[in-house]
């Protein structure tokens, strides 16, 4: 499986409750991604909360853009990379 880092913008900022309501909309957000075999690693958060940054891992561009239609959440940019350790020189 490949490696992508999937840039949104939200321009009134990205509001996620923390509460069960919160958490079932990631539950949520999850389930559909594994629909195309995509899997959602972890994400960063703009401290104005306006971009995220989030790692996934999926076959594909298009399978990462395909389920964030699903759960209607926008993509400005999807770019594969690959993990550069600091530690792997020791």
């Amino acid at each position: 499986m490949a490696r992508f880092i999937v840039e949104r913008t939200f321009p009134n900022g990205l509001q996620v409750p923390m509460t069960d309501e919160g958490a079932k909309g990631c539950l949520q957000i999850v389930a559909v991604n594994g629909e195309q075999d995509v899997t959602w690693v972890n994400s960063y958060v703009s401290l104005d909360k306006t971009k995220t940054y989030c790692v996934y891992d999926a076959p594909s561009p298009e399978a990462i853009r395909q389920s964030a239609r699903r759960n209607n959440l926008p993509v400005e940019t999807i770019t594969q990379v690959t993990v550069l350790d600091p530690y792997f020189y020791h």
